[in-house]
């Protein structure tokens, strides 16, 4: 198979699909690997890194859409690339289909086959290729907040850790899966105050275990969630439904009682956001500010550290990606949690909960794949 790989184009996203090593991994599978120029050069991989794994080196995007049988990225195609991809083609990336409509026609008109990392699962009911990201965004959230805490970014001059003296931060994170224990990782090095809200009564002791201590765990309700958020100098929004739209457990009336200057930070933008008044933001313009609060929205976290993003989201996609490109289509008949990555094929939306989300009818991946 021939496997192509483009140089991602959305704002300030410097991850590449396949790395190096990645590369290599195909051709020794017995695949041709195309590699658009300067694909790697946000990861710090040279075009003769990828010719010394085997790959051919290509001018443009345009060859590796026309040319690629399996086209591998990291982000969501935009316009521009979705409008290249062809029926019979499989595109491999991470997608985020249910806040995004237009993207969803795009693919069902190209009728191309989508597989997407974020709702491929394992056999312990996890998402194995969005958790890497997760683990980097989680941590990253911390970073961000405290930056966008300092009054010269906007907001309310609060160190996170504190100091001898002078009481720490408070951090509050609605979400106890991947991201949140992440986050309150990064924010219990840092010496903050940190109470983590979930729904699930056993995640919320594994979490008491983990933390021995050393974080606040609460059931989240309507009423802990407002108790938490006034309380908050630093807000993580870390909820996850997979494939699905993220819940609004922020509204825009709760903001009037919030601290001013205090950070909401939606780690669940990319599935619409947690916070009613989140939008998509950029690297290169990350945050804005409503009613005294300051918000950072930026839709592809893991980007600003491609070195160790792009090196760990090759290690969990690699392995399903060479099935793919091995067997086609038939990977995904002989693997139900590949076959749970499927999010559009030939035209039809195959993933329950982005049909449900854009309000689409859906087709049975498997009946799909054999119509």
């Amino acid at each position: 198979m021939r496997v192509g790989c483009p140089k991602e184009i959305k704002n300030h996203e410097y991850r590449v699909g396949l790395t190096p090593a990645a590369a290599r991994e195909y051709v020794a599978h017995g695949h041709q690997v195309l590699i658009e120029a300067g694909a790697g050069a946000g990861i710090d991989a040279a075009d003769a890194d990828y010719e010394a794994a085997g790959a051919t080196i290509v001018a443009t995007a345009a060859e590796i859409f026309s040319g690629a049988d399996m086209v591998v990225k990291v982000k969501e195609p935009q316009p521009a690339e979705w409008a290249q991809l062809r029926e019979g083609q499989i595109l491999y990336t991470y997608l985020h289909l249910a806040p995004d409509p237009k993207q969803t026609e795009g693919l069902i008109a190209s009728g191309v086959t989508a597989v997407a990392y974020e709702t491929v699962t394992d056999a312990r009911g996890g998402l194995p290729l969005l958790a890497p990201m997760s683990e980097v965004a989680g941590r990253l959230s911390i970073q961000a907040a405290a930056r966008a805490l300092e009054k010269a970014h906007g907001g309310r001059g609060v160190l996170l850790g504190g100091v001898p003296g002078v009481s720490p931060g408070k951090v509050v994170i609605i979400g106890g899966g991947v991201v949140g224990k992440e986050a309150a990782k990064m924010a219990i090095g840092l010496g903050a105050d940190v109470t983590i809200l979930d729904r699930s009564i056993p995640r919320l002791r594994e979490l008491d275990d983990l933390f021995a201590g050393r974080v606040h765990t609460r059931f989240s309700t309507p009423t802990a969630i407002e108790e938490e958020v006034f309380a908050a100098d630093a807000i993580i929004g870390a909820v996850l439904i997979p494939g699905a739209s993220a819940p609004k457990l922020v509204t825009r009336a709760m903001l009037s009682g919030m601290k001013k200057g205090a950070v909401l930070v939606d780690v669940a933008i990319d599935q619409g956001g947690c916070f009613e008044t989140s939008h998509a933001t950029t690297h290169a313009e990350p945050t804005f500010e409503i009613d005294g609060v300051v918000h950072y929205c930026v839709a592809n976290m893991p980007g600003a550290v491609p070195i160790t993003s792009a090196h760990a989201l090759n290690n969990a996609t690699l392995p399903f990606g060479l099935a793919l490109a091995d067997c086609g289509i038939e990977a995904l008949k002989a693997d139900p949690h590949l076959m749970a990555g499927l999010n559009v094929h030939r035209g039809h939306v195959t993933n329950r909960a982005v049909a449900q989300s854009l309000g689409r009818e859906m087709v049975d991946a498997r009946d799909a794949l054999t119509g």
